[in-house]
This record gives structure tokens, C-alpha cells and sequence, in this order.
């Protein structure tokens, strides 16, 4: 029934992401690559699997022009459709005689509890909430699309207003024609018809289709994905601004680069594009540097963000830091920023994401899932996004885990990770039914972990105060 769907009408009724051959690149058909994976994934499947646990044939294959310079800082490194990225920076034993031959220590083992990687990964969240940190976020899916009706292709795709200035970064949902969520993505308008889409690394392949196959015969539209052409560095923390005034002679403040714009501005040698924006909360910027360049970039911003003064609480002495995917997945989830997923799916809409703020239900001109987003709004919700945060600083909670209220349970944890400000976890996930339509601050709740009740509060928004 679900393929009939599929092919009679162009899309399933429910979220099929777990068995959509868009999910992978061409790449994976490699008969070398396959044979190695499949061998590893039977020998694994009756075997103990961790969370985070990564598989290791086939890597790495999909490199950042910085993978060997992290490599030799102690990066441990996860995969995410071929690309090999930062999870965390493993802290050096000791220093060696020598610049360069610092011996690291090695990775800790799997659990279900505390993960040994932790205090590690506190450290890169803190330099990003009171100093500064550089992510390398360049396995981001980058696709072009340019020519005379890639604004009357997009207005169609998606449901946030796409007309805007050269220069603006647009976040906005594309939806299905029940309202749901086939990708949440950043546009910037680099010229009246050049567009430069942003989305996940693992979603190349599945946004790439679903705008091409929107296209019209008629219609004058270029779609090419430009990944491999453009690094992201993203340079997060209050003390952002002050590293890029040492290496760009660029006016970046807040004034003259609002949030959400983005301008070219020259970094060391190189030209770059600068957007204001922070998928971790706070200030920052994204950088999309091309290929080439970004060692250059790179270093630039390593040198002259030494002894940048002093930042936090205690006062402390801050340098510009490494850090990883998990720590912005954590601080992503503290500020409740959704994920492609985990979040947000087809089976979920703009009301039960909270994403109102990035739909325009009225935009005159006409766009898929339109008409039930329409229908939707001021409705009753079938479920609804929510924070948890635990109350116990001793348990870890990964994802999946069960939401109980009143005894019962009403829902289930999308994203977990650890949050400096909360002292414990925090994490994202949806209550179902009369408890999506109650106000949550601060609701007591629990969560289910590894069979045993664990307290949690539930909010509508947290921090409360947060933006």
C-alpha cells in the first residue's frame, strides 16, 4: 500500500526514512565499500550495540581539507553519509619534547551510563558559551540552484517567504501536502536568481530529489550540489567577533551583519562568506569557505585566537578551542534547535514542531502542504514538542527513551544530550494527546532508562527565557 502511495501520488502517507533508498549517495554502491560493511554488520548483529557506537570498515572515504589537522589534535571522529567528522577532542597526555607529537588519550569505552568522553565535551561547550570554538561543520549539503525561475521553484517548495534581499539567509520548512516536514533548510539569496541551499549531511541525496523532481518542464532551473566545492566553519561564542576582527578587516558587527545576513568579507588571504547565525544558540558566525582555502582559513583563525583575554564567570584566560558534533548536538538540544530526524519529519508539522515562526500560512503565493497548514493552525494537536530536563546530574539519557505522566505514557525523547547549564541532560521529544495541548512549565514527568523510572520536568520552552 505505502509503495502504491508512493509511486501513484509522489509520496507515502507516513515517514518511510528508514527504508528510502534517498538516504544514501551513489557512493555507497561501491562493491568494495559493501562487501567490507556487510560483513561488519552481520558479525555485529547479535552483538552488544552501544549508543554512539560507530561502525569503522569503509573509512574514511569523505574527508574535510582539515581532517588530518584534526586528527593530530585528538579528534575522534563519527561518519555521517561517507563524511568523517569531529565528534570530540580527545585532551593530550603530555606534552612531548616536540611541537606536534602530542600523545592524546585514547577513547574510552561504550556504556550505557556516563559516558567517559564527557568532561571532554563539557570543556568544548563551555569554551563556545563563554569564549570561543571553531566547528567544522563542512559535510553540510550545499546545493546550488540558480536561473530565472529558481525564485518561483522555491516560493513553491517552501512555506517561509523566500522574496527577500540579496544577501539573507532564509530558515524555513519544506512540506509535504499533509503539512508535513520533508526538510527544514537555510536559502541564502546570493543574487536575484541564485539561490545556495543548506541542508543536513545526511539529506544530499533526499533534497536534492524532491526539488528536481518539482521543476517544471517549462521552468528555466539549475540544480547542482556544490558539497565538495565549499567548507563550513563555524566560529561560535561571545568572543566570535573578536577572533574574526583579528584575521578580517571586515565591519561584523551586529549592526553593519544582522542575524540571518550574510556578506563576503576577506579572512587572511582568502574570501569568504560570513552569515550571522548560530545553530547552538548565542552569538556566531558560519563561514563558507571554498575548498581550497580553508586550510589557509583555518589556521588564520587557530593563530590569531590565542589569548583573545579573558571570558566567564572565574575570569579565566580563553583561546580559541576545537570542538565537535556532540557538543553541538547538546548545545543545540539546551536551546531547543530542532534536527532533520529526530525532531522534524514527514509525519510531523510546523504546530507540533513549534516552528510557526518559520511558516507563513498566508503567503500569497501558492506552496505545498499550504492548504493543511492552513487547516492545522489553532487546532487541537495530535502531539507536541517539549523539553525535558533531569532532574538527576547521575543519569544519561541517549534517545528513544519512553515519557511517563500520570503513570502512563504519553510520548518519547527525540534528542538527548548533557547541559552545563542544567547541571544534567537535557532533550527534546513530543507528548501525544490531551498533554499536547497543556502548557508545560515545568510539569513533573519521568523518563523510562534502561527499565527504571528516572524524574525529568517537562517545558514548553527551555531555558525559559531563552530567545
Amino acid at each position: 500500500r505505502l509503495m502504491a502511495e508512493w509511486i501513484a501520488g509522489g509520496e507515502p502517507s507516513t515517514d518511510l526514512w528508514d527504508v528510502d533508498v534517498r538516504r544514501f549517495g551513489s557512493f555507497t554502491g561501491n562493491r568494495k565499500a559493501l562487501a567490507e560493511r556487510t560483513g561488519e554488520t552481520l558479525g555485529l548483529h547479535y552483538a552488544m550495540r552501544w549508543p554512539r557506537q560507530e561502525l569503522v570498515t569503509a573509512r574514511p572515504l569523505r574527508t574535510s581539507p582539515l581532517y588530518d589537522l584534526l586528527a593530530a589534535k585528538g579528534a575522534e571522529f563519527g561518519n555521517k553519509n561517507g563524511w568523517e567528522r569531529a565528534n570530540y577532542f580527545r585532551p593530550p597526555l603530555a606534552a612531548s619534547p616536540r611541537r606536534g607529537e602530542e600523545e592524546y588519550q585514547p577513547p574510552p569505552e561504550h556504556t550505557l551510563g556516563i559516558p567517559g568522553w564527557l568532561p571532554w565535551m563539557i570543556e568544548e561547550q563551555r569554551a563556545t558559551r563563554e569564549g570561543v570554538a571553531v566547528y567544522d561543520q563542512t559535510s553540510f549539503a550545499k546545493l546550488l540552484l540558480q536561473g530565472r525561475d529558481a525564485l518561483a521553484l522555491l516560493q513553491r517548495l517552501c512555506a517561509n517567504e523566500m522574496d527577500v534581499p540579496v544577501g539573507k539567509m532564509v530558515y524555513t520548512p519544506m512540506l509535504n501536502e499533509r503539512g508535513g516536514i520533508e526538510s527544514d533548510l537555510t536559502v541564502t539569496r546570493q543574487a536575484a536568481d541564485r539561490f545556495l541551499v543548506v541542508t543536513g549531511s545526511g539529506q544530499a541525496t533526499r533534497d536534492a530529489d524532491w526539488i528536481g523532481r518539482h521543476i517544471m518542464a517549462d521552468e528555466h532551473v539549475a540544480l547542482t550540489d556544490v558539497s565538495a566545492m565549499y567548507s563550513v566553519l563555524s566560529v561560535m561564542g561571545p568572543l566570535a567577533g573578536a577572533l574574526l576582527a583579528r584575521v578580517s578587516p571586515d565591519d561584523l558587527s551586529p549592526q553593519t551583519l544582522k542575524f540571518s545576513w550574510t556578506r563576503e568579507i576577506d579572512v587572511g588571504f582568502a574570501r569568504v562568506r560570513a552569515a550571522r547565525m548560530s545553530y547552538v544558540g548565542g552569538p556566531g558566525f558560519e563561514l563558507y569557505v571554498p575548498i581550497e582555502m580553508t586550510r589557509h582559513v583555518y589556521l588564520a583563525l587557530m593563530e590569531a585566537g590565542q589569548d583573545l583575554g579573558r571570558s566567564g564567570a572565574a575570569d579565566r584566560p580563553r583561546s580559541v578551542v576545537d570542538a565537535g558534533y556532540y557538543a553541538l548536538d547538546a548545545l543545540r538540544i539546551e536551546q531547543g534547535r530542532r534536527a532533520w530526524g529526530a525532531e522534524l519529519g514527514p509525519d510531523e508539522t510546523p504546530w507540533e514542531a513549534g516552528l510557526a515562526f518559520s511558516v507563513r500560512p498566508d503567503k500569497p503565493t501558492a506552496f505545498i502542504g499550504q492548504a493543511a497548514l492552513r487547516a492545522g493552525r489553532g487546532q487541537p494537536l495530535r502531539k507536541k514538542l517539549v523539553s525535558a530536563v533531569v532532574r538527576s546530574p547521575s543519569a544519561y539519557a541517549w534517545g528513544g527513551e519512553s515519557i511517563v505522566l500520570d503513570g502512563a505514557p504519553v510520548g518519547e525523547i527525540s534528542s538527548a544530550g548533557y547541559s552545563p547549564l542544567a547541571g544534567a541532560c537535557v532533550a527534546l521529544g513530543y507528548v501525544r494527546g490531551p498533554h499536547a495541548n497543556r502548557p508545560h512549565t515545568g510539569t513533573p514527568a519521568s523518563v523510562t532508562l534502561w527499565g527504571e523510572p528516572v524524574d525529568v520536568l517537562l517545558y514548553d520552552r527551555w531555558p525559559p527565557a531563552a530567545g
